[in-house]
């Protein structure tokens, strides 16, 4: 026997057959049908009997994929409740002006994209008519995640809404004046508009499952009903592709989120051509999302093929648009009706005998334009049936064609992506197309108009009506301010008494602030904790049975530490995010939990406590969307520096992070090294951001796992005033031990190189009666920012000295800055340093070693740093020079 011809080994070999002989004529009589009337016949009595199982409520697994047609048959589709040619002189506006801002706008080089929202009208347009609930009714409205690239349609809208004027539309991409339209949904240039910024590709669709999450998250516990919400993400095909996109689909899936709708435009094409040139996406996203557990509506063909499908008697057509790929469908929207007789109709004899009583218009009308995505009611018909659907998301595969009403010149087209404007023929062609009264002496090639039916028109009355009761305008961001009351003293004055004999770790000290504040019955309930999977590693697991892991399903099982005291407790109503191995999933939630004020209204402290390594270098795009969206919380990284977690080896091995998140002007960056440290910086950030005059910052503080006995705060309003500000003395040089002519020197750490650097004094004045101050340097990146501000300030004539050089000047001696991160994180501040600038550290990769070993290595260690500052003042001549090597040996610094 050959290969082909030889049985496979099936699962089903594992179950006892009760009855061979049954199972026997089954199977006779598949191959009867095959053999009688074709393996068509016999697939599709398969199918049947599977559906027909399904309904009867037998468990079978899944069929992945259905035939490459409408979900809801156009009998099945239900009433459409609106005026539908209303709609339709509606979406001609919006189409109009939005054409026409791009072009506008193409004078200047700007671009911008015209084919998407050709495309994506109508999945717009009747969602905003019919489904998407507004911020001015109960609850929190719908939350919208806007297709980036459609941005110009939904400016057209708000235009003919009357929320944006010509001068707006002019000013598309044109921000630096004042008053300019970000090119992309972008909540920090547009915050009265835009919810979500879109555009990084993939993170609108992992974003969208983590915001439909939350919303249930805050129910569960009682914070805000969101029971009417409901998440809508529109999505290009393209951007499925994107690892981000797909990440979470089996969490949306496993959690039943029925709140969560994506749309997905599969016009078939991605920015320079087909997205699946020789496959078919749209049964690719089908099997994808159905073995994720989603429901999916595809929605492919518009109500012109009705007549095709009804002269299919033998299945024919339906096999082959089964097979066709999307390059060729995509060749078929562009060609004329002679090359789809040939190639799609003569592949099949019942196709070319259905081909002989179909006019050249119908074949055209079909191929070139009808799709499910471009007609309202097809479109309210899947929309409806993802509402009323219960227990799963759905997911919406809406056929269009890229570049729709703009003319064969851009339909379907590989280049339409980059085609940024229309000729003044090819806007006359679109306004007969659309109907548009517009008169030939308002078209020129020059400067084509926007155009309004007017304020009091029958359009925009009938626009306004359906948004009112729809609960007001959307896309729309709305903040109403809540103040959360200042938390209690005590757990902050519990770090700033020390730690007495006792070493505990940053990270620890966090962690043990964070649960007492927890514990507050003002603010309690609102903090959020993120964890992926790493609890026990960041010391959090004494907050599992107390505050209890967030569970949709609560805890269905006895679990295995139960018996413990610290025993792993999921709930309903729990208040840890505990989201596994996913550091993007993490930042999806503390995303959703950070914007909440927004959102809904309930003002949320989340933090998320991670491997530093893990966190700027793996998910840094999605802390940009953060900053993006106005978000507000704590980012830990944890476990920070390069030789702090030196078992783990050069991957978890952080010497960068604080210079990432330099970069982001959102990000407020702190690199603590003691205890009472991180309660003040803590305590700033809840008023900085949940006070009474919140600001749109994040805070990102490093936390190390290396345990130490912390000392008291010392006194002075001055200590916490350089905390804050970036720097600030920790320890003075003993004149009484020195000589009163000792070489003088300024050591500046961060973190947990604040105890080489205490080591280092000891030693430089022990060994080389070397005079050495130890300031403990909390955040490099916020002397910076202070640095800059007073150096435009002093282009503009203000006297303003950076703070850095305030509390330097007068130090005697050169300045040695010790860190765990490479010196490009200290180098930041050297330029406006009044002595002489030195640094050491971490620069290069990581490794695994012992701690002492790895910081030998880095040539960050006490010895290695008391070499450099010998060297330093050797350059001065404070020192000799041979005391330099002299230290070498001594120490044995090869």
């Amino acid at each position: 026997m050959t290969d082909i011809g030889r049985k496979q080994p099936s699962a089903l070999d594992q179950i006892p057959d009760r009855d061979p002989e049954e199972t026997a004529e089954w199977a006779a009589s598949l191959d009867a049908v095959t053999a009688a009337a074709g393996p068509h016949r016999a697939s599709y009595l398969l199918r049947r009997t599977l559906e027909h199982a399904k309904g009867s409520g037998l468990a079978l697994p899944k069929l992945l994929e259905t035939e490459y047609i409408n979900t809801i048959p156009t009998a099945a589709e239900p009433e459409f409740p609106g005026d539908e040619e209303m709609e339709r002189r509606i979406t001609a506006w919006n189409r109009w002006n939005a054409a026409a801002m791009v072009t506008r706008g193409s004078r200047y080089g700007l671009g911008g994209h015209i084919a998407t929202f050709a495309s994506a009208a109508w999945l717009y347009e009747t969602g905003f008519q019919h489904f998407f609930r507004g911020k001015e009714a109960d609850g929190s409205g719908d939350q919208l995640y806007i297709q980036g690239h459609a941005s110009p349609g939904i400016y057209a809208r708000a235009f003919l809404d009357g929320r944006l004027t010509e001068g707006h539309l002019d000013r598309f991409r044109q921000e630096a004046g004042g008053d300019g339209l970000p090119s992309y949904p972008h909540p920090r240039r547009l915050p009265w508009l835009w919810e979500f910024a879109t555009v990084s590709m993939g993170l609108g669709p992992l974003s969208a499952i983590y915001q439909a999450r939350f919303n249930r998250y805050l129910q569960h516990r009682g914070i805000k009903d969101t029971s009417a919400s409901r998440v809508w993400a529109f999505l290009g095909d393209g951007e499925m592709d994107e690892p981000e996109s797909t990440a979470a689909l089996a969490l949306a899936g496993r959690e039943g989120l029925h709140n969560l709708t994506f749309v997905i435009n599969c016009n078939l094409q991605r920015l320079d051509g087909p997205v699946r040139s020789n496959f078919k996406i749209v049964q690719e996203l089908e099997a994808q999302f159905r073995a994720a557990g989603w429901n999916v509506v595809k929605s492919l063909w518009g109500s012109a093929w009705d007549d095709l499908f009804a002269l299919d008697t033998t299945g024919a057509l339906v096999r082959r648009l089964r097979e066709v790929p999307d390059g060729q469908f995509q060749t078929y929207a562009a060609r004329d009706v002679s090359y789809i007789r040939e190639h799609f109709f003569g592949a099949d004899p019942a196709l070319v005998e259905m081909a002989k009583v179909l006019t050249d218009a119908k074949i055209a009308e079909c191929f070139h334009a009808s799709r499910a995505g471009h007609e309202p009611r097809k479109v309210y018909a899947a929309y409806r049936a993802a509402v009323e659907h219960r227990g799963a998301p759905t997911v919406i595969l809406a056929q269009t064609v890229k570049g729709h009403t703009l003319g064969p010149g851009f339909a379907s087209r590989n280049a339409n992506h980059q085609m940024k404007k229309l000729t003044g023929n090819e806007f006359r062609a679109l306004r007969d197309f659309l109907e548009l009264p517009i008169p030939d002496s308002k078209l020129n090639d020059e400067l084509v108009p926007y155009v309004h039916p007017g304020a009091d028109s029958p359009e925009v009355r009938y626009l306004h009506e359906r948004r009112a009761a729809l609960g007001g305008p959307a896309p729309a961001r709305r903040v109403h301010p809540v103040v959360l009351p200042q938390p209690p003293a005590k757990p902050f004055e519990v770090l700033a008494k020390g730690s007495g004999s006792q070493e505990i770790a940053t990270t620890m000290a966090f962690v043990r602030l964070v649960k007492d504040l927890m514990r507050d019955p003002e603010t309690g309930r609102r903090w959020v904790p993120i964890v992926p999977d790493e609890a026990r590693t960041f010391g959090m697991e004494s907050l599992f049975p107390t505050a209890g892991i967030y569970s949709p399903h609560g805890q269905t099982y006895d679990p295995v530490d139960r018996d413990m005291l610290l025993y792993y407790k999921e709930a309903t109503n729990g208040q840890i995010l505990h989201e596994g191995i996913t550091e993007a999933g993490s930042m999806a939630d503390f995303t959703a939990a950070a914007t909440s004020y927004a959102t809904h209204g309930e003002p949320m402290i989340p933090f998320y406590i991670f491997y530093a390594m893990f966190g700027w270098q793996r998910t840094a795009d999605q802390m940009w969307a953060l900053a993006d969206q106005l978000g507000r919380g704590f980012l830990i990284g944890a476990t920070a520096g390069r030789t702090t977690m030196t078992g783990e080896g050069l991957q978890h091995a952080d010497g960068h992070s604080h210079l990432i998140a330099s970069t982001n002007p959102a990000a407020v960056a702190y690199d603590p090294a003691f205890a009472y440290e991180v309660a003040v910086i803590v305590r700033d950030g809840l008023r900085r951001m949940y006070g009474p005059d919140a600001e749109n910052v994040f805070y990102y503080l490093t936390v190390y796992n290396e345990p130490k006995v912390q000392p008291p705060m010392p006194p002075g309003a001055a200590i916490e005033e350089g905390i804050l500000k970036g720097l600030y003395r920790f320890r003075e040089a003993d004149a009484q031990e020195l000589a009163a002519d000792a070489p003088r020197l300024q050591l500046l750490a961060s973190g947990t190189a604040i105890h080489w650097a205490l080591e280092a004094q000891r030693l430089l004045a022990s060994d080389w009666g070397v005079a050495a101050d130890v300031w403990s340097a909390t955040s490099w990146s916020e002397l910076r920012r202070d640095a800059l501000d007073c150096d435009a300030a002093q282009l503009k004539g203000e006297d303003r000295i950076p703070y850095v050089t305030r509390v330097l000047d007068g130090a005697p001696g050169p300045v040695l800055a010790v860190s765990d991160w490479m010196r490009a994180v200290p180098d930041q501040i050297s330029q406006w340093v009044p002595q002489d600038w030195h640094s050491i550290g971490t620069d290069g990769f990581g490794l695994s070693d012992t701690r002492e070993a790895a910081r030998r290595h880095f040539g960050v260690d006490p010895q290695s740093a008391v070499v450099a500052a010998l060297a330093a003042l050797a350059r001065r001549g404070d020192v000799k020079p041979e005391t330099v090597q002299e230290a070498r040996k001594r120490y044995g610094i090869a």
